[in-house]
């Protein structure tokens, strides 16, 4: 037994634990060694993949992509996986947010248009990935280049519309032409990304004098707009209204027409009655038209006969008239 201060111990004790620790790691030392290494490659031969995730799986330095959600197993060591979130994401463009809230950036919002006037504009990009290699090997920053696109084609799709459209009345069309440029740059650009949208999010005038110029005329355009559609309104109501009398006064004149036309054909029929009975016997049909005639004349006649001695007289026509008229 040895004595060193405050530690004492016992020097063959210590040989026969040793002795007895040696003879435990030569028997189960191997299968500790093989229970960690099995722990190791069990950790790394499976990844899990959620619903807005896609996955670059690289054996050997070959890629491949994994699309599906849920878990995967892959080799420990051989294989490598790296995850590609594919939500949508964006960015601004001639503007930046902070602390301060909005905050113009000149360098990319001013433009030029094509009568030659400066405008500030700013946009919002969104864009998500489509091919989760591509965008991982084909382009170290694939967002980058999108920024570069989208800033020539905006530039090129401004450039030709004058002010005016730009500020006022042409903003969903200078949209959607700048989305489709953007679009076919990005097909001949293959980098696994693709644009979902790109908004016009303001544009101005560079200077306060001319923003109130175009806010008047905007104001103007606005009073023009509702003037129109005030007119036709007005129009729509009054125009129903025209046309309905008018469909009246067409059918009044044909319903005119047609009783016209009836009274004529009776008229017709009942001569070539008298006609037919004319031609027959002409002396009685003379005779019955001329006592129908007096009929209707002699009530108002007045017969005068003139004497020889110069005295006129009037003489009763009772039987003719039915009146009680007296000569004088």
């Amino acid at each position: 037994m040895s004595k060193n201060n405050d530690f004492i111990y016992d020097e063959e004790e210590f040989r026969k634990a040793a002795k007895k620790s040696g003879k435990f790691f030569k028997k189960f030392g191997w299968i500790i060694i093989v229970v960690i290494v099995v722990a190791i490659l069990a950790m790394n031969s499976t990844y899990q993949i959620n619903e807005q995730e896609q996955a670059v799986l690289v054996t050997l330095g070959k890629p491949q992509s994994v699309t599906d959600s849920g878990l995967h197993f892959k080799i420990p060591f051989i294989q490598n996986v790296i995850k590609v979130d594919t939500t949508i994401h964006g960015f601004t463009m001639g503007y930046n947010t902070d602390a301060n809230g909005y905050v113009l950036d000149t360098d990319e919002s001013l433009m030029i248009t094509s009568d030659y006037n400066f405008v500030n504009v700013d946009f919002f990009v969104e864009y998500k990935v489509t091919d989760p290699v591509k965008a991982v090997y084909n382009s170290q920053n694939p967002e980058l280049i999108l920024k570069n696109i989208a800033q020539g084609c905006i530039r090129s799709v401004v450039a030709s519309y004058d002010v005016d459209s730009v500020l006022t009345t042409g903003k969903s069309e200078i949209q959607s032409n700048i989305k489709q440029l953007i679009v076919g740059k990005l097909e001949e650009q293959d980098i696994g990304i693709m644009l979902v949208n790109i908004t016009i999010q303001d544009s101005e005038p560079p200077t306060a004098e001319v923003m109130e110029a175009f806010k008047a005329v905007e104001t103007a355009k606005q009073g023009k707009e509702t003037a129109l559609n005030n007119a036709n309104k007005y129009r729509n109501e009054q125009v129903p209204e025209a046309q309905a009398q008018a469909d009246g006064i067409i059918k009044n004149a044909e319903a005119q027409k047609e009783q016209r036309i009836n009274e004529a054909t009776a008229q017709v029929s009942r001569f070539n009655a008298m006609y037919e009975e004319y031609v027959k016997n002409p002396t009685v049909t003379k005779l019955r038209m001329f006592y129908e005639a007096m009929e209707d004349v002699l009530p108002d006649l007045k017969v005068i006969i003139v004497g020889t001695d110069g005295v006129e007289t009037v003489l009763p026509l009772d039987s003719f008239t039915g009146s009680s008229s007296t000569a004088e």
